[in-house]
């Protein structure tokens, strides 16, 4: 099947030009070749002008927030590609940038030379705006393609504000687009002319090994240290296989207790593109047993039901569907605020403008808090957690946001420090559904809730007694209680 219309956007004037060298597929949020509509797109039009197909992945090193941990996750994807396209009838061109601006002109130079070229459409970070410039800066045809989710983003036009109003548009709409899933190896039986890249672009922008890459050379935030979680498609594949063996099944009842381990824990590779969500989802079904007939007739708008599969699925597929579907059409819908207290509800913004002089009974600093040293040892132990292994419990990440909000001197501060926490030390960061965890904190997709307190006002509250009582957490608290964490 073809990439689906609805998931293709031109980002240029400029024509495809026939008569160059090859395709060019620039890999920049799908770093995957499995289940990926961009690479898909990129080798149909390949080999329908008869071109050779080159896939070039560059790594910048002067992104915000650029470490060591982040590094290392995305150059693990990296090998795992190199070794994926060892054999294939393409070239891959992996490349590093050594020092910050060593990289530009690249893909203007390669781009000289392609009869197109293919990107990937993402809604977050600084990714649109390096498309936007590379748009300008090419004379031949621009094509962003949307893989992101399995709800195309240019399938609707408004914006939603709540999980619930977005839950009755999916399934009002959603089931033909679980018809169009991409290939599951867009280069399978690929023949294409084979090409190595260009001497003088290999001279200047020298490919890279990227299993040998030396971090500790590289001009970035050296005090971020390397995650044990491991990027790239294998584990994520192996992550994937043990929740469906061992966690998905517990899903509904369990994922909110850090000692039960019943998340899938998939968020990193999914930020990072290393799988996608029509993998994960295909996974799911097919583990249930499930078609897109199971959903005929169901009710719209409820949590559960409309699928048609046990409640631990529908669970799961809430989470990866409508919650980070929403999360993504809501940054393309606000490209400039996305990130912007501007942009909560009404109800919040003046609700947090009306509280912001509240007298709190604890004020750490940003410091403070990046160092776990509150009164607090559950938001301890979830900050603990964050800053070791790159992740937090997903339930204490949102303790852990509204906590920040109590105790620091006004909303935006509190803003400010969640941001650079999240993104300096989280795998899963700089990412919309990252971004909207955070905002939900503040109000965003919520409502307002009674009673009015101090601090929150109207926003929703939350306690870490209240959590402690609730969840079962005495081994995670005793995993990350001292300093010592997991390793």
């Amino acid at each position: 099947m073809p990439v689906p219309p609805c998931r293709v956007r031109t980002c240029n004037n400029a024509p495809l030009q026939p008569r160059r060298e090859y395709v060019l597929y620039w890999m920049t949020a799908a770093r995957r070749v499995r289940f990926n509509f961009g690479l898909q797109y990129a080798a149909e039009l390949a080999a329908r002008l008869g071109k050779p197909l080159l896939i070039l992945e560059a790594l910048r090193c002067d992104y915000r927030w650029a470490s060591d941990r982040l590094h290392a996750f995305v150059l693990r994807g990296m090998a795992d590609n190199a070794r994926a396209l060892a054999r294939a009838t393409v070239a891959y061109h992996p490349y590093v940038e050594p020092s910050p601006g060593a990289g530009r002109g690249l893909v203007a130079a390669l781009g000289a030379r392609a009869c197109a070229v293919v990107s990937d459409d993402w809604p977050c970070f600084f990714l649109p705006r390096m498309l936007d410039a590379a748009a300008r800066q090419l004379d031949c045809a621009l094509v962003a393609i949307d893989g992101n989710g399995l709800y195309p983003l240019r399938a609707v036009s408004r914006a939603f504000h709540t999980a619930a109003s977005f839950r009755i548009h999916l399934h009002r709409q959603l089931r033909p687009h679980l018809f169009e899933f991409p290939d599951e190896n867009p280069l399978a039986g690929l023949r294409l002319p084979r090409m190595a890249v260009p001497a003088d672009i290999a001279a200047r922008w020298p490919a890279a090994d990227p299993a040998r890459v030396n971090i500790a050379s590289l001009p970035i935030d050296h005090s971020v240290a390397v995650a044990q979680t491991v990027g790239g498609h294998t584990a994520a594949r192996k992550a994937l296989a043990v929740f469906l063996r061992h966690g998905l099944a517990r899903y509904d009842n369990d994922r909110n207790h850090p000692d039960d381990g019943a998340a899938s824990g998939l968020s990193p590779w999914l930020h990072f593109g290393h799988i996608g969500a029509h993998e994960v989802a295909r996974a799911v079904f097919d583990h249930c047993g499930w078609t897109p007939d199971n959903i005929a007739g169901k009710p719209v708008g409820r949590r559960h039901g409309w699928w048609g599969l046990p409640p631990h699925a529908e669970s799961f597929l809430d989470e990866l569907v409508t919650w980070r579907e929403l999360s993504l059409q809501f940054c393309r819908a606000f490209p400039d605020s996305y990130d912007s207290a501007d942009n909560l509800p009404a109800f919040a913004r003046q609700s947090l403008r009306e509280h912001a002089g509240d007298r709190r009974e604890h004020i750490y600093t940003p410091e403070q808090f990046e160092s776990a040293r509150t009164h607090d040892p559950v938001w301890n132990a979830a900050q603990r957690e964050l800053v070791r292994t790159g992740r937090m419990h997903n339930y204490l990440r949102m303790l852990w946001g509204k906590k920040i909000l109590h105790w620091s001197p006004d909303p935006q501060t509190a803003l400010d420090t969640m941001i650079h926490l999240n993104n300096r030390y989280a795998l899963d960061g700089r990412d919309p559904n990252s971004y909207s965890g955070i905002f939900w904190c503040l109000g965003r997709f919520d409502r307002a809730w009674g009673p009015r307190r101090p601090v929150f006002g109207t926003v929703r509250y939350m306690s870490s007694e209240n959590t402690r009582r609730k969840l079962r957490m005495e081994g995670y608290l005793r995993r990350f209680d001292d300093g010592r964490g997991l390793f």
